[in-house]
């Protein structure tokens, strides 16, 4: 379903509201990820964040789904950013690698 359900015209004979709903996934091995943890704005706690995904939403929370099971912990995902709550830089990196992201960097010490 659009989520411009409510436009009812328009004067542009292009217009598909379906376009921009849909965000093309980039393939794994093209994907340039980043694995950070992060301690800002969390009371002090570390999370691992995953940046740097393009695709859409659905696949984003799926690739999430995968990692914060494999870690056994909770976390979210928007904004093509994964968040994993704790420290599971290195596990993160290796899973992301051999999932096929092969572009994937970790960043910070």
């Amino acid at each position: 379903m659009s989520k411009n359900k409510n436009i009812v015209y328009s004067t542009n004979p292009n217009y598909n509201s379906e376009e921009e709903d849909a965000v093309e996934s980039l393939e794994n091995d093209q994907q340039q990820l980043k694995v950070l943890i992060d301690r800002k704005q969390r009371k002090g706690k570390p999370v691992t964040l995953v940046t740097g995904f393009v695709g859409s939403e659905d696949d984003i929370k799926d690739l999430a789904k995968t990692l914060k099971s494999k870690c056994g912990v909770g976390g979210s995902a928007k904004d093509g950013e994964i968040l994993i709550q704790g420290e599971f830089k290195d596990k993160v990196y290796d899973l992301l690698v051999k999932m096929g992201f092969i572009k994937t960097k970790k960043v910070g010490g």
